[in-house]
């Protein structure tokens, strides 16, 4: 925010400005509304072992980190180029391996790293871009540069929390956003979008892309749904998807649907169990096959974690010579892989002034800083470093620049690193203008990382005039065809929207039960527990399947769970209230607390001018169509919706969901009311009730069971029946 001689630098005068006028309390309400948009939006990043696990909410700075817009001209000319050579690196390791041949690259730098891939190794990829999109971690050196403190090439994540911090902010700051002159970043994400289509085998507008998840406990599962959401594409998990025929196929309702390009969130080696981690439950078994069979494009391609060798780096400068034939336009941090015998003394020597990183055994992946050590830890490193000198890299140390950050309502300045993202295109890549800015814990902590539990920050990159306004809504390509299919749902989605109707219903329908059974007990005892519960749940599951859920497959289900859970749960409550048979007074409290329940009352009183009788409950809550409330209107409306699920093509006739759904209203349009009512020859039960309720109920849970083996029987994905222990060669 400072040149070096302490003067406030001119770009960040602006906003600073704004920040004065908005005053304390000003500030406070956009804070406040910005913790209140990220808690609606759901946004989460999970910090292994904290105590919020997946719930942990993101955080993010209202400041905004400021580049010029020259500076950045030559920022993402670098990381352009950065993104070409390691491209050029990536393709020739897995295919020619001249670098290899021609000692550019030590064999036992490559070859020893878990990230290479041998199966994946010839593996031909559309456009020779196996780098279809990469991240570069930034910060500024000492004399004021931008240089490289890491590279991201396996599934870069952070775009879709870069993203959604710019929606906050331009929604809680939106006229400083909007006077500032902030690069755009629909184009960005347009140019992904375009390029993962063009990466598909299969050249035509209607190639399916997917992202491949790891799943809901992943630390950055709220990116990969945000992405795919706001790209427009199926979030998918390892159990959806199917290799047949050497493709790749999406399980989806009662058919497979082809699935041309993986937007992937699953590392290299989790992808297969079949060729790469045998006990991986997180991929597609006979993935790497598909590939290989040029049937399915995946973004990175398998095998692209080798960029990410902490000792590559130390190698880069000569080949962007050999390979561009420039030099680098952006720095890296000195880097000495400890395999070179030059490199080896050199580290051994100013070991107290590096840090040092494992990259296999038990260390691999911890960061070890010299003078941090006590005298004894780095004799005991020293000699693990000579027994096995290339398993070590060690970097120059680096404090990161700081940034001002709002915290507890005074600025502090803070390590700052900005992830930036570029995205493959057929003559480059194009790059994200600015990214996702993180920041350390304290001014005095050099780490910076979201696993430590940093703040976010948004980046503006400062125009000089305005922007075009851009959307990823509307396009320009006008061979795009004006309307494409909806993505399908798969059975795992399904499933979880059948039983997120069934348990929605099921906590409304105890809340109504709660509500009535404490009214019934003592009328002043019903402030504890008014209509505020059971609304709360309602307008909850109301507000998304009634005004802002499309009736496609995936409503169906949603829906049938709610029916089948309230046709279950209004047989059993019939069963247990009117069944027995009890005294006239008592028998008149059951019925009134039925009607209670089944918010029935009002068009009782209205149609049945005689009291409160048994076979007039049994009319208006059991036979009668037009109640939502009612048995026969779930089972109507069963009707209609088992009807309209997919089917597979060449199947003919009712389904077996279908049969049982006629079965069971056919029953209850046919029941007679006052065999039903009438008790039997000891005076003490309903058994004619007694039994057609139990049909109902049995054929309602067989209904449900039927749409479970039609739709969401998901096969078993095949995994190794050796414990990690076994599979350990002796």
């Amino acid at each position: 925010m400072r040149d070096p001689a302490g003067e406030l630098r001119s770009h960040w005068q602006y906003l600073l400005g704004a920040v004065h006028a908005l005053g304390p309390r000003g500030i406070e309400e956009r804070r406040r509304e910005a913790r209140r948009l990220i808690r609606d939006n759901g946004v989460t990043y999970n910090v292994y072992g904290d105590a919020q696990g997946i719930s942990r909410p993101w955080n993010l700075d209202l400041i905004p980190l400021l580049v010029r817009s020259d500076e950045w001209a030559v920022i993402e000319r670098g990381l352009m180029q950065r993104a070409e050579l390691l491209n050029q690196v990536l393709l020739d390791l897995y295919g020619p391996r001249d670098l290899i041949r021609k000692g550019l690259l030590p064999a036992e730098l490559i070859d020893a790293y878990a990230g290479y891939l041998l199966p994946c190794h010839g593996i031909r990829v559309a456009g020779d871009r196996p780098l279809v999109h990469y991240a570069a971690d930034l910060t500024r050196a000492a004399d004021g540069s931008w240089c490289v403190v890491g590279d991201r090439a396996q599934n870069p994540s952070g775009a879709g929390y870069a993203l959604e911090n710019r929606m906050v902010l331009s929604h809680v700051l939106p006229s400083l956003f909007r006077d500032s002159h902030v690069h755009r970043w629909a184009g960005f994400f347009r140019s992904m979008r375009r390029t993962l289509t063009r990466l598909a085998p299969r050249r035509d507008d209607h190639a399916r892309v997917a992202v491949l998840t790891p799943g809901r406990s992943n630390e950055a599962h709220f990116e990969h749904a945000y992405l795919a959401n706001y790209l427009g594409y199926n979030l998918v998990q390892g159990g959806d998807l199917s290799v047949r025929d050497g493709a790749l196929w999406l399980r989806t309702l009662g058919r497979l649907e082809p699935i041309h390009v993986v937007l992937r969130r699953v590392d290299d080696g989790w992808c297969d169990p079949l060729e790469l981690q045998e006990d991986s439950l997180l991929g597609v078994p006979g993935l790497v096959q598909a590939a290989r069979n040029g049937k399915v494009t995946l973004a990175n391609a398998l095998g692209s974690g080798v960029l990410e060798h902490p000792g590559l780096a130390a190698f880069l400068p000569t080949l962007c010579q050999q390979l561009l034939g420039e030099d680098p336009l952006l720095a890296g941090i000195p880097t000495y892989w400890c395999g070179d015998p030059r490199n080896l003394e050199f580290v051994l020597d100013n070991l107290v002034n590096l840090v040092l990183k494992p990259v296999s055994g038990p260390s691999s992946g911890q960061r070890l800083v010299g003078n941090k050590m006590e005298a004894a830890e780095l004799a005991k490193l020293v000699d693990e470093i000579r027994s096995e000198p290339r398993h070590y890299v060690a970097r120059a140390q680096i404090n990161p620049s700081t940034s001002p950050a709002l915290i507890g309502g005074r600025f502090e300045p803070r390590p700052t690193v900005l992830r930036s993202f570029l995205v493959s295109e057929e003559d480059g890549y194009a790059v994200i203008p600015g990214g996702l800015s993180r920041l350390g814990l304290s001014s005095e902590t050099p780490v910076v990382s979201h696993q430590l539990g940093g703040i976010a920050k948004d980046t503006w990159v400062l125009a000089s005039e305005p922007e075009r306004q851009e959307s990823l809504i509307v396009s320009t390509d006008h061979a795009a065809p004006a309307v494409v299919r909806e993505s399908e749902v798969s059975s795992r989605v399904a499933d979880n929207l059948f039983w997120i109707g069934r348990y929605a219903e099921r906590a409304e329908g105890l809340v109504r039960l709660l509500r009535i059974s404490i009214f019934k007990l003592s009328e002043r005892a019903s402030f504890w527990l008014n209509d505020d519960g059971a609304g709360c749940v309602k307008s909850l599951l109301e507000a998304v399947t009634h005004e802002n859920m499309t009736r496609n497959e995936g409503w169906h289900f949603l829906e049938a769970g709610r029916r089948l859970e309230r046709g279950s749960s209004l047989a059993t409550l019939l069963q247990t209230t009117l069944v027995p048979v009890s005294a006239e007074n008592e028998e008149t409290m059951l019925v009134e607390a039925v009607l209670g329940v089944t918010d029935s009352l009002i068009t009782y009183r209205r149609r049945y001018q005689g009291g409160t009788r048994i076979g007039a409950l049994l009319d208006l809550v059991f036979q009668d169509e037009s109640n939502p409330r009612s048995l026969a209107y779930q089972l109507v409306t069963l009707e209609r919706l088992v009807g309209e699920m997919p089917r597979m093509e060449l199947a003919g006739g009712r389904t077996q969901a279908e049969k049982l759904v006629l079965k069971g209203l056919t029953e209850v349009r046919l029941a007679e009311i006052d065999p039903l009512v009438r008790p039997d020859g000891e005076g003490r039960l309903r058994e004619a009730l007694d039994a057609m309720l139990e049909t109902v109920g049995t054929e309602l849970a067989a209904i449900s069971n039927a749409l479970t083996a039609q739709y969401f029987a998901h096969e078993e994905q095949p995994h190794s029946l050796l414990s990690p222990a076994e599979r350990v060669a002796p």
